[in-house]
């Protein structure tokens, strides 16, 4: 199966929504009201380097998203990263390939946004995940630290 990935509108949150409560992390997480994740989206378009990108079938059905965000900074010879959140290929779909897809769109939308670097970020009881990010030549090379702030 081929996927063409485009940027997300407001019409796929509700699809994209379902696609992150499609597994055991998300099924905990994710809320029922439609309404906070209309409002996150549009205060996502509104800051201009962070874009709602889904994967769609022939009949424009979203079988996959992530959030990709460009930030610039100092750091690295003031090198402009590409962080990539949200990665989700709806369950049925998974070990199809879909997933190489995906991280060649991510790198394309980085190289052409003057990115040097991708960086990410994973739930450690990922384990399948890890496993397919390493295969992409991710490396393990940060601790990463969150803090909820109530």
């Amino acid at each position: 199966m081929q996927l063409r990935f485009r940027h997300g509108r407001r019409e796929d949150v509700a699809a994209v929504v379902a696609l992150l409560a499609d597994d055991q992390l998300g099924q905990g997480r994710e809320k029922g009201d439609l309404a906070i994740y209309l409002a996150a989206f549009d205060a996502m378009q509104a800051e201009g380097n962070n874009h709602l990108i889904v994967g769609v079938d022939a009949a424009e059905t979203v079988l996959a998203t992530y959030q990709l965000t460009f930030i610039s900074g100092l750091s690295l010879a003031a090198s402009r990263r590409a962080q990539v959140e949200s990665v989700r290929i709806a369950s049925a779909l998974r070990g199809q390939g879909l997933g190489h897809q995906m991280f060649a769109d991510v790198e394309a939308r980085a190289r052409a946004a003057g990115c040097s670097l991708i960086q990410l970020t994973m739930n450690q009881t990922r384990t399948d995940s890890r496993r397919f990010y390493e295969s992409l030549g991710f490396t393990a090379s940060h601790f990463g630290f969150k803090r909820a702030l109530d």
